[in-house]
This record gives C-alpha cells, structure tokens and sequence, in this order.
C-alpha cells in the first residue's frame, strides 16, 4: 500500500532575533557611528539582516551576510543608518536620510508610558476609560518652516467608558510631552464623525516588527518523495520597504525551481469620498494568532491542526506569534497575520501534493471609525518566476474566445501591463522556452479588476509583466506618506520579456463594507492559484 503521509521538516537559517540585538548593543558603541552622530542623541530604533537581492548565477541560495541598523537622531531630525557585515564589526559604513523612518515598538511601547505620566490622560488610563493602540499613520509629521520634519510617534485612544471619545495623540520622545488635537489630528480620521466599527481590539496582546530574524528551510514529503522545497520568511523578517507578509525564497517543486522569490511588496487603501486616508500599509508587524503545536524555530510553529486567524476566529486575541505550518489533507499551509494599525492581513500560501501554490490575502480590521466608511484594499503579488532557470522564460495569455485570430493564447513579447477579463477566462502562463516546464497563473473570482473599482484608477492595474531587475524590489513609497498608489507602471518600459528572465505582478483589489460582511466572509480572501501545466 502506497504511503501518501505528508511529512513537513523545518531547519532554522540565518541570523537570530538574539544575534542582531548584540548587533545593536555593538554598533552604539562603535566609533564610526559616535563620530558621525557626534553626540549622544541618536536613539537605536532596530537592526535588519539583508539578503542578498543579486541572484547568483547558479540560483543557489546564501545565507544574509550584511545587516543595517536604523537609528534617529531627534536633534538633527534625521535617520542614521549604519551598515556592517554580520560576523565581523570592525568596518561600519554610515549614512544619513532626511525620511522619517518607521517607528520600532519599543518607541510604541515608550510613548503609551509617556501618556500615563501625562496629567490630563493618567487618570483615564487607570479607570481603563480609554485603552492605547497603534493607529495609522504611525507617526505624526509635522513639516517645519526649514522643510524638516517634526517626527512624532502616534498613539490612538479607545474609548471604554466615562464620558471620552476616540483620539490620537502625538507623543515626543525627545521633549517627553504629549500632544493633543481638539480639532482632529492632522491627517487622521475626525472622531466625530461616525462611530467605531470592527472586531474589539485587545491591547494586551503582543507584536513582533522590524528587527526581529526568522527565516526557515521548510521541506515537504509525501511517503518518502520530495514534493516542496523552499525558504520561508517570517512578515517581520521580510523585504521591502514596507514589508511583504511571508515570504518565499528557492521554491522547488520537485527538485526543479519554480519561483525565485515570491512575496507582496505593495499594499494601500482608499477611501470613498476620502473619508479616511488614503494609506500605504507596512506588512512587517505581526499580530497574535490561535496556532498549537510545537514551535520548531523562532517565528515558525508547526501545528497540529489549522491555525486561526482573525478570519476564522473574529477575534484580535491569540496565542501565537509568527508563522503557523500545518497539514490539511494533502495541503501545506503557511499562515500569519499582520497589522498595521487598525487593519489586520492575513498572508498565506497553500502548498498541494498536486503541485498547486495558492497565495491569499485576507482583510479584517478592529475597532476604529475609519472603517465604518466603504474603503478598497489592493494588495500585489511580486512572482519572480524562474522555471528550471532565471533566463529562459516567457508569459503568455490566454483568452476565450480569442483576441486575435483563432488560437487561444499569444505571447507577451514586450513588458506590459495587463487587466483580468473574467468573460473571457483570461489567464496567463509562465513556461520555460528550452523545456516546456510551465505554470498557469489563474484568478480567482474575488479579486476584482482595477478599473472597476469605485476608487479607479487609486488600483493602478491587474498583471503586469516585467524584465527582472534587482533594484524592483518594490515601487520605494514609504508608509508615511505620498505617493500611496502602487507605481509599478514606472518599470514598464518595453523591454523584451520573452525566453529572459521574468517577473510577474498580480494585483487584487478588495471593497470593504462592514455593513455588508462579517470578518469571516470569504469574500475578504483574495489571490490567485498557480496551476502546474508541464513539470
């Protein structure tokens, strides 16, 4: 009788959570960064493992061997960084930026402390009359007559009793004061303007962000073959500029490569009649799950039945941070939920015997007035498709019936970008030129078409493809503020894509109302499914 058991093994890689804080504690004492500061002010925010974005040219993996501490000075108004080689500090490289970088949550942790020494909100917060929660933006930026920014870490109330309502606050961290707007917050929702909406937000539950490690082999076996190989990447590990949720890296179905890296790079959302934001959401803070099982490397648990998200559970607690794997029938999957202040994402990515790879994308939000108003999430998908090989691949699509003349399918000879067409069951395939190994990309029913959401054209597109570039990791907006569109069209300049090295965007695009849906409908679950054609 044939053994058809899935079997998942795990093996940690790369630095550790513990090693990068040692990093830190090294690089504040080090002279290069003492000499640049120049005086003692520059407050150490995270320190982040870099991968190497250059493929080798085999497609063999490496190991992180560089890493990049963030620091801000709120003298000069500026951010520091310090670059250095993981095992040896004798060289540090520092640089200098005049964007506020991303608050860390030990800055999170010192501005809700501030507030409790605060007269006029100390008293709220011990009678629990108001509970603090990271809002959006998570930070308030102040422009100064000289261009420069006052940067300032934002704190949300929640009001739970007594005769207050829902505000955000900023905080100074230099000048130890707290700041507050009758008004409104500049830049955030109006507190009287609607009521709060969403799942109840538990603020005792704890988040990891920028700066914590957590990469793992994971292999999976079916009675002895090997079906999945590949690393994944914990959200708060992940690249890019705003984070992309799990991350994929060296995906081989067995034993061929499929995917150099996969991963969503860009998420925003857009408001009707601009009642809140717009927003660029971050995907490298992660939020509590309820996952059991046994934690097998940091940031990674594998479980003995399915983890639940806020989707399933319509809850903000949990008992697990990180990455959840379990089995389900002859699946894999791979799950964990991000927040970025009031929203909750739920990244995923199903793993079938049948060599089918399903990523989803899932929305839910908590308590805030903000999403009482009909809003639309677009989240994209970066491919970096490299079947059997980097060079050697192209894309085409298919169309029923067809666009020009009888056949089905054409080839996308030149970079471009592309909109789903439900009627006419359009999809694309991604194939190597020398083997005919091939993948189909094929979308599902919820993910929407840009052009027809009430926010167009805010949802730049549907598929794009694209030559490989290192440097398009992402389009470089930063989650503070403008540009908030995803700008992939800026690298559609009509380069050849066919028999090269190729990368596919898929963009999905979500409307919210929660007057219409519970967290749990799957209406809330985008992505599409890639389909092995030839292998």
């Amino acid at each position: 009788m044939a053994d058809n058991r899935i079997d998942v093994s795990v093996q940690p890689f790369g630095p550790t959570t513990e090693e990068l804080t040692r990093i830190g504690r090294q690089v504040l004492e080090h002279s290069a960064l003492q000499k640049f500061v120049g005086h003692a002010g520059a407050r150490l925010l995270y320190v982040e493992a870099l991968d190497d974005r250059e493929k080798s040219p085999d497609g063999a993996p490496k190991a992180p061997t560089h890493f990049r501490a963030t620091l801000y000075d709120d003298r000069e108004r500026r951010a520091i960084f310090a670059d250095g080689l993981l095992g040896d500090l004798k060289t540090l490289s520092v640089s200098e930026s005049g964007i506020p970088p991303a608050p860390s949550d030990q800055e999170y942790a010192a501005a809700v402390e501030l507030l409790h020494r605060d007269e006029r909100l100390a008293a709220s917060l011990r009678a629990e009359h108001v509970q603090p929660y990271p809002p959006i933006p998570a930070m308030i930026l102040t422009e100064l007559p000289d261009g420069t920014f006052e940067r300032r870490i934002a704190v949300g109330l929640l009001p739970r009793g007594g005769d207050v309502r829902h505000e955000i606050v900023a905080v100074d961290l230099a000048r130890a004061s707290v700041i507050r707007f009758p008004g409104g917050t500049p830049g955030t929702p109006h507190p009287e303007d609607a009521g709060l909406c969403g799942v109840p937000h538990d603020a005792h539950q704890a988040t990891a962000s920028k700066g914590t490690a957590g990469q793992v082999w994971v292999t999976i076996k079916q009675g002895g073959t090997t079906l999945w190989h590949f690393l994944a990447v914990r959200p708060a590990a992940s690249s890019g500029t705003n984070g992309s949720g799990i991350e994929l890296r060296f995906v081989d179905y067995k034993g061929k490569r499929l995917l150099y890296r996969a991963h969503v790079p860009i998420l925003n959302v857009k408001y009707d009649h601009d009642a809140c934001g717009p927003y660029r959401d971050w995907q490298y803070q992660e939020g509590m799950i309820q996952a059991n099982g046994t934690d097998v490397a940091p940031g990674f648990r594998l479980c003995t039945g399915p983890a639940q998200t806020i989707m399933e559970t319509g809850s903000d607690t949990g008992n697990y941070l990180g990455v959840a794997i379990y089995v389900s029938g002859s699946d894999v999957v791979l799950v964990s939920e991000m927040q970025a202040g009031w929203y909750r994402y739920v990244s995923k990515w199903t793993f079938a015997a049948n060599g089918t790879l399903s990523p989803r994308f899932g929305f839910a939000a908590i308590e805030s007035q903000c999403v009482c108003n009909v809003h639309h999430h677009h989240a994209y998908w970066r491919l970096d498709f490299d079947i059997g090989t980097a060079a050697n691949n192209r894309v085409q699509e298919f169309n029923d019936p067809p666009l020009v003349g009888n056949s089905n399918w054409h080839t996308k000879t030149y970079e471009i970008r592309r909109r789903r067409d439900y009627g006419r069951k359009r999809k694309w395939r991604v194939s190597n030129t020398r083997t005919g190994d091939a993948y189909d990309i094929v979308p599902n029913a919820n993910d929407g078409v840009a052009s027809a959401q009430s926010d167009a054209p805010y949802g730049r597109g549907d598929f794009w493809v694209l030559r490989y570039r290192s440097t398009e990791i992402d389009d470089g907006s930063v989650a503070i503020g403008p540009p908030y569109e995803a700008n992939i069209d800026q690298w559609v300049n009509g380069e050849p894509v066919s028999d090269h090295d190729v990368v596919v965007w898929y963009g999905a695009h979500f409307t919210h109302d929660v007057q219409g849906h519970g967290p749990s409908d799957p209406a809330h679950i985008v992505g599409p499914d890639l389909k092995l054609v030839k292998w």
